[in-house]
């Protein structure tokens, strides 16, 4: 689908989606769990029901619900044994991917993992070399989906590398927590995105299942500190990677209120406000409310290495500062729906901003006016949502391919934009 995206100014207020991120993490400790869990304020993206559909092939029973907010509350109910169906599939989704991988290998069987799109191109460093060190036969070509995998996990000691992603890591917490007798520790070399690994952590302290770590690089699981309960109660938060689009088209093109936002979120994408900050862009943080508003914002240096979701919104908050921007952690970007870096460049060039890249850095130099541009959105929803905000302050009419791909992570994406003004149509 194609659409274009006229330039203008927004005012509104809009309610975030849901914290995918945290509704995959909470189905996959759900199904773990011997009992019942009430997961609400969950999500309809893409990517959080392939988590729904593969928890209820590895054997957890789900019923929906339709809460009045639009949401979904999801009772889910699991002896927290896995099932071993023939083949499970996690759509374009790599974190139910990395997730479920280890889950699915605690079975007595052979069960093949795939997925569908991007996914079957993007590499998975680290899963063979972990899982067979568990006592798991893994079969993959090239590291990539399909992964046949024929369990039981053996829970034991083990050192990884995390490949680029913290998400293996986290299907391994996963996994271990709920087959370890004893203690069991997993040390990591060159942890990524470690506030990612907060989230799993937290998820499973809510699910009796604490955690402890040491800097990221050893991860401490001790059964006896854990605790059961029949069942768990699990609110998703909103989502601080889907509302930084969202923040930075209130900071160049108006005023946005997101009403939703979790001030002390261990979200890695809540770092936003940091970059706001010091891009001297005024915002207003009120209990769990936000509000942006529209200014000339100034250059800015920023790390993203560990939430490099941030990058395409922050490319485009840069691209209209005043002044060079310096963006880190380039390398985090290959690895994506698309090459990021190659995906993100290309937006800037078409857009006719000045950039270079060198290591590890992405630096933009802020333009006052943005050319009216053909975007292509790579199938990959974040670049097409950084694409529909840069559009507000183009010259003339901007239209952006392969739009569906919002739907992997925010449906409501468009909708929602044009509530505030945005001016729209799909071709």
């Amino acid at each position: 689908m194609k659409v274009t995206v006229e330039p203008g100014i927004i005012s509104g207020t809009i309610t975030a989606p849901p914290s995918k991120s945290l509704t995959q993490r909470a189905l996959a400790a759900a199904l773990l769990h011997n009992g019942t869990t009430i997961i609400r304020n969950a999500g309809r993206s893409a990517d959080e029901m392939a988590a729904l559909q593969v928890i209820r092939q590895l054997g957890a029973t789900v019923v929906e619900q339709q809460q009045d907010n639009g949401l979904l509350q999801l009772t889910v109910t699991s002896t927290g044994m896995i099932a071993s169906p023939q083949t499970v599939n996690c759509g374009e989704s790599g974190l139910a991917a990395r997730l479920f991988l280890p889950i699915a290998a605690m079975g007595n069987a052979e069960v093949t993992v795939t997925g569908s799109g991007t996914l079957l191109q993007r590499p998975m460093r680290g899963i063979v070399v972990g899982l067979r060190s568990l006592g798991v036969s893994v079969k993959s070509e090239r590291e990539m989906l399909p992964f046949t995998v024929h369990g039981p996990i053996k829970p034991a000691n083990i050192q990884v590398d995390s490949g680029g992603s913290s998400q293996f890591i986290s299907g391994l917490l996963f996994a271990l927590t709920a087959t370890a007798t004893s203690l069991v520790t997993i040390r990591v070399n060159r942890p990524e995105s470690t506030p990612y690994l907060d989230l799993t952590m937290d998820v499973l302290y809510r699910f009796g299942k604490p955690v402890r770590h040491n800097r990221y690089r050893e991860f401490i699981i001790d059964p006896s500190k854990f605790s059961h309960t029949d069942v768990v109660s699990f609110d998703v938060e909103a989502d601080w990677s889907g509302a930084s689009c969202l923040l930075v088209a209130g900071a160049i093109a108006g005023s946005v209120t997101i009403p939703n936002l979790s001030a002390g979120s261990l979200q890695a994408d809540r770092r936003l406000l940091e970059a706001l900050e010091k891009a001297g862009v005024p915002f207003v943080f009120n209990e769990n409310s936000i509000t942006v508003r529209k200014c000339k914002p100034l250059a800015f240096d920023f790390d993203a290495t560990h939430c490099p979701d941030l990058f395409p919104a922050l490319a485009v908050l840069a691209a209209v500062c005043d002044g060079e921007s310096n963006i880190k952690g380039v390398h985090r970007l290959f690895n994506k729906e698309s090459n990021r870096i190659e995906s993100i460049t290309e937006m800037l060039w078409r857009y006719g901003v000045h950039f270079s890249c060198e290591d590890d850095t992405l630096t933009i130099e802020g333009q006052n006016s943005l050319e009216r541009a053909y975007i292509d959105g790579y199938k990959d929803h974040r670049i097409v949502m950084a694409a529909a905000v840069c559009a507000l302050k183009a010259k003339g009419t901007v239209t952006i391919t392969h739009a569906e791909a919002v739907n992997k992570s925010y449906p409501d994406f468009f909708n929602d934009l044009s509530r505030c003004g945005m001016q729209w149509t799909h071709l």
